[in-house]
């Protein structure tokens, strides 16, 4: 048998991978599936000459045949985006500004993050739902009808939950369903979606509570509160659920799988995934050298929030680095091993992170504050959306002011067992030379070096794509190895043993 790691660069640059892609959609069901008589509508209505289509991987498929039915029909000349930077949940707002569009059409499923930069459009994926299956088993779940419940869905099924409510709300008096809504007064859509003209995230109408999170409007009945509710969710797990389930976390979820067309009890255990993320809340008390990781440039108060984590992060005594790499994955973080933790930045389904393959934790901005910021505490509450956390939102906490400390108070890690010091950094300028590395941070325990990162990339061998104009002699180009890392050509194939 061949060594697998024996294989020819020819083999390599000619192997065929098989994938599975989505059937293009049949020309006669665009119209239908993608709405393109009402983008035309949105397109001309504002008289937008130039509009970026913004489709995810599965749905590319389509997008020449889309561009071509908008071109025809509104004269606007259209740009394809594929292949977003981060999540393509989020509007792609840098991507279409670099062609210099009006605005931006988005399809697919969609986490309504709020974007302000352009015009947006939503356009959903209407994916089937076996109404009646649904209503089953929602019936199996629910047994009791006079529970109060929240009916929750996926974006891609919100064109049936109409037909569900027609089946369930004779029997069910206190079912509840959300509405879709979108942020600011540039977001448009067509098909059961409300444009949300401010930042409401609670209130009071007509004697009831308003509650408006991630894109979803529901009202309670006065004097009870979202722990009193159980939650139906339609639509396959993933972030979305995980995300619901973990800002919500007293209620009970069932959920209905429109692809499986089973429903179930959800059994992720809650308590135990709060006792993970506090395991990494820990471990970032304990971190000397925070990396920020930009995981958008399209929500809305991004930039707020990371000045805000700089600050808090400063004030805890340690150094942050902000890092701006598109998606993220275990080799890219690999590269900074000088990082004891990162904090993600992202639209409230693509923070939960899993980093238990990551070399080091990535935790959220609440949980990195929950970290860095004794006047938060932790307590029942989860907060995923990081625009709470600003001034202004209904989750924010002030900064433990350096007055507000008593000498510089220890505590014992979780973690290592290790002493470690809650002494701020000072805000004030130093009176020595800035060139002094080594600073003392408290008197009594510890001396730490104030530029960690600094002087460990500066201990590499190779410190990245440096200019040094004028420092490299001009030679002239030669002919380079051929092959793969592994086996070069002039070097053979590796041969066993």
């Amino acid at each position: 048998m061949a060594d697998p790691f024996s294989t020819s660069s020819e083999m390599v640059i000619h192997r065929v991978v098989d994938i599975t892609c989505k059937k293009n959609t049949a020309l006669e069901k665009l119209e239908e599936c993608y709405q393109i008589k009402e983008t035309c509508s949105f397109i001309s209505q504002h008289q937008f000459t130039k509009v970026a289509l913004q489709f995810p991987d599965e749905l590319l498929g389509d997008s020449f045949a889309v561009a071509e039915e908008i071109k025809r029909k509104s004269n606007a000349k259209p740009f394809i985006l594929g292949d977003t930077s981060y999540g393509s949940c989020c509007v792609d707002e840098v991507a279409a500004e670099h062609v210099g569009a009006d605005c931006i059409v988005h399809y697919g499923r969609a986490c309504l993050s709020p974007s302000k930069r352009l015009p947006l459009m939503y356009v959903f994926e209407r994916k089937p739902l076996d109404v009646e299956k649904c209503a089953s088993a929602f019936r199996e779940l629910y047994p009791d009808t006079q529970r109060h419940i929240v009916l929750l869905y996926d974006v891609n099924y919100a064109h049936a939950i109409s037909d569900i409510l027609t089946l369930l709300c004779p029997d069910y008096p206190h079912l509840v369903a959300s509405e879709l809504v979108v942020e600011g007064e540039q977001c448009y859509s067509h098909g059961g979606i409300k444009r949300q003209h401010n930042d409401t995230c609670l209130s009071v109408q007509d004697d009831n509570q308003l509650i408006c999170q991630f894109g979803r409007q529901f009202s309670l009945k006065h004097g009870s509160s979202i722990i009193d509710y159980s939650m139906f969710y339609v639509g396959q797990e993933g972030a979305a659920l995980r995300n619901f389930m973990m800002t919500w976390n007293h209620c009970l979820f069932g959920s209905f799988d429109p692809e499986t067309m089973k429903g179930r009890t959800e059994s992720v255990n809650i308590n135990r995934a709060l006792m993970k993320r506090y395991h990494a809340i820990e471990r970032a008390r304990d971190a000397g050298v925070v990396g920020i990781l930009v995981g958008t440039l399209g929500v809305a108060d991004y930039l707020s929030v990371i000045q805000r984590l700089k600050e808090t992060i400063s004030r805890a005594g340690k150094k942050s680095y902000v890092f701006a790499m598109g998606k993220l994955n275990v080799p890219k973080l690999a590269n900074f091993p000088e990082i004891d933790i990162f904090v993600l930045i992202a639209c409230p389904e693509n923070s939960l992170l899993d980093s238990s393959d990551f070399y080091k934790p990535v935790v959220t901005p609440f949980e990195m504050e929950l970290a860095c910021n004794k006047n938060r505490q932790w307590s029942e509450e989860y907060v995923t959306d990081f625009r709470h956390l600003l001034p202004g939102g209904k989750s924010h906490v002030p900064l433990t002011d350096q007055q507000d400390e008593e000498g510089n108070e220890t505590e014992v890690s979780l973690i290592t067992g290790a002493l470690r010091s809650h002494s701020l950094l000072s805000t004030k300028p130093a009176e020595s030379s800035c060139c002094s590395s080594v600073v003392l941070r408290n008197p009594t325990l510890t001396v730490a070096n104030a530029n960690v990162a600094a002087s460990f990339l500066a201990e590499r061998s190779w410190h990245g794509l440096e200019q040094k104009v004028g420092e490299t002699s001009v030679v002239k180009a030669v002919k380079g190895r051929r092959g793969i890392a592994i086996a070069y050509e002039e070097e053979g194939c590796l041969q066993d043993n």
